[in-house]
């Protein structure tokens, strides 16, 4: 069974007549990996602050390990933390920053010694020791910044944007690093963050935040496959925002198509917006299969022909921009692999037939696109 090691309930943070936090509630399973994502502005750093102690909320209540610490000033909570601005003191040495915490816990010398040579090889950074933090790189000070947040071995480890202000190549090997150190630490760990890659890829679950409240809490395969909200969906990921029209169940029309699409929970001429993730469409034709296989259409009524408008290379797969007259002349963004792009000759003018697998489509209320 899994075991909850920090529990959030009824939380409200108001800075004046601005509400910052409405009524979260939210449990952290022991050793999880969780990340709070969203946009700026929407709460999920305040949140991290009332965690800390660093901004006590206006009402409700925080429980650590069963302890309840809502009013609890910072220095009196288990926790180490990590800033975006990496926070280390400038006049002190890589060595004395991450002995620093250990000497004021009241460590011996010969303690704190062992544990900051063994700290700095968890990092990899042993033989930077006797450097100060101007004569590293962000990753370097980044990496120092997290061994002295877990010096003291704190039950909690709080990540706010570690990683925002290192350049893409550096991030993205540190943010395996920094992954593969919570795994082998085991240490319960929330992290804030903006970019939804960093999550995807780091987080056991993810805690979706807009305007102040949670939207989702999920795994990412959930979060991405699954989305609770229109805004979910459109802050995750790249994804086709289509307004249709229910017909009957099981149905919806866009421009003068009608497609087979997942309508539970609407009725009859309900205005939707499909959602549609671009690697989810399906292109057909001679070409789009391998050698000798059948090109197989699931869905017939899903199938159509489309004009492709312009082509972006991106790498691993091209970014198409799709237009038909059918589907009301709206633009739809479809991800090709090379492989499919060369075999069916692609290109911008052209004609593709593709299939929109229905449940692939998932349809949210209107009303929804009108509040993001």
């Amino acid at each position: 069974m899994m075991n909850t090691y920090l529990k959030i309930r009824d939380l409200w943070k108001s800075f004046g007549s601005f509400v910052a936090l409405r009524d979260i509630s939210l449990d952290v399973i022991d050793g999880e990996f969780l990340c709070f994502l969203g946009p700026s502005g929407c709460g999920k750093t305040t949140l991290l602050r009332a965690v800390a102690g660093l901004d006590i909320q206006t009402s409700g209540s925080i429980f650590q390990d069963g302890k309840d610490v809502s009013n609890l000033p910072a220095s009196e909570r288990d926790f180490g933390i990590v800033f975006q601005s990496y926070a280390l003191f400038p006049n002190l040495t890589v060595i004395e920053n991450i002995a620093f915490g250990l000497e004021n816990a009241g460590k011996d010398k010969k303690a704190t010694a062992e544990r900051v040579t063994e700290l700095l090889t968890l990092v990899d950074l042993l033989d930077q020791g006797d450097k100060y933090p101007a004569q590293l790189s962000g990753g370097q000070q980044q990496r120092i910044a997290l061994a002295r947040a877990i010096a003291t071995s704190p039950g909690l480890l709080l990540l706010d944007e570690p990683l925002s202000a290192l350049d893409a190549k550096v991030r993205v090997h540190l943010r395996h690093e920094m992954k593969e150190l919570q795994r082998k630490l085991s240490v319960t760990t929330v992290m804030v963050t903006h970019d939804q890659e960093e999550a995807l890829s780091m987080a056991d679950r993810i805690v979706v935040m807009n305007h102040g409240i949670i939207e989702q809490v999920g795994t990412p395969t959930e979060i991405y496959t699954t989305p609770a909200s229109l805004f979910v969906a459109d802050f995750i990921g790249e994804t086709n925002k289509l307004p249709a029209s229910v017909t009957v169940k099981g149905k919806v029309k866009i421009g003068n198509k009608t497609l087979l699409c997942d309508t539970n929970g609407f009725s009859a001429k309900d205005e939707v917006i499909l959602v549609l993730r671009p690697e989810d469409v399906i292109p057909h034709g001679e070409g789009a299969r391998s050698p000798g296989a059948p090109d197989i259409v699931k869905t017939p009524e899903n199938t159509f022909e489309v004009t492709i408008e312009e082509m972006e290379f991106l790498g691993s797969f091209w970014r198409t921009r799709l237009r038909d007259q059918g589907l009301g002349n709206l633009e739809m963004i479809a991800d090709f692999s090379i492989n499919a792009v060369r075999r069916l000759a692609l290109m911008t003018g052209g004609k593709i037939t593709i299939e929109i697998p229905p449940g692939s489509l998932k349809a949210f209320a209107a009303d929804q696109g009108a509040e993001q």
